[in-house]
């Protein structure tokens, strides 16, 4: 539909309405978007852990498996299995003959800072022998794996803002300016990846980027911005394995 044709026919609708002709109504709707993975098979699901890191200020692979346990209870209707958190970046490293960290320098060392780590720990997610073992120990539930990177993030550039002013009236008003600024804040960068827990292999995986920036006056912890981020990839996770609706409103004209 054309600018014009939009124009016009809003033009017609209030003259009609004017007239005593039509009336309008605000009518709830429910938009159904369809699940991306056939969950039918699998009565359980375990949220196993992640490859994670990028920062020492939270534990990402706890905090997803949790979050992500929690939201499954609520909004699926698979059981969810309560297990440990598998620390997946141990297990590879155990895997590899690698000199493991003692206990009490975990805290101090941060073995996956970027994406390039990440990809040198990501063959254990394809491991189908590996999952397949850990589907026996529970009974073959659907396995939710993947990887979290949670990073600091710092840029500068122009940015838009309101500023606030007195008109000659003296009544205040507010007009929008550029300025130069400096942000800083956190990125979240997960991928899930959905495993059949009989075989071990990979059913489907979706990766997702979101940030959040901050003025240097403003001081967000670190938890605060992760569940703040979380919440913009939560709505995708969950249409993964069931049919979500999208409420919304549309306006009927009647005679």
């Amino acid at each position: 539909m054309t600018a014009k044709t939009a124009v016009a026919l809003s033009s017609l609708a209030l003259a009609l309405v004017s007239a005593g002709c039509l009336s309008f109504y605000e009518v709830a709707v429910e938009t159904p978007i369809r699940a991306k993975l056939d969950v039918g098979p699998f009565q359980r699901v375990l949220v196993a852990g992640f490859v994670a890191g990028g920062t020492k200020n939270i534990e990402p692979n706890s905090e997803t498996a949790r979050l992500l346990r929690s939201q499954l209870r609520s909004k699926s209707e698979l059981k969810v299995i309560d297990a440990e958190v598998i620390e997946l970046t141990d297990e590879f490293d155990r895997r590899r003959s690698k000199l493991i960290v003692p206990a009490d320098k975990v805290a101090d060392t941060l073995k996956i800072k970027d994406e390039r780590d990440i990809q040198e720990y990501e063959p254990i997610l394809k491991d189908e022998s590996y999952w397949k073992k850990i589907g026996d120990e529970y009974q073959s539930p659907l396995i939710i794996t993947g990887s979290v990177l949670f990073t600091e993030v710092a840029k500068s550039g122009m940015v838009s803002r309101l500023k606030s002013y007195t008109d000659s009236m003296g009544r205040p008003q507010y007009e929008e300016a550029r300025e130069f600024a400096s942000m800083k804040g956190y990125a979240l960068t997960p991928k899930f990846v959905f495993i059949d827990g009989r075989t071990g292999a990979q059913l489907y995986s979706e990766g997702f980027y979101e940030e959040a920036l901050y003025t240097d006056t403003q001081n967000t912890p670190a938890l605060s911005s992760y569940f703040e981020l979380m919440d913009k990839v939560l709505p995708a996770f969950l249409n993964t394995l069931s049919t979500q609706r999208i409420r919304g409103t549309r306006t009927l004209l009647v005679k």
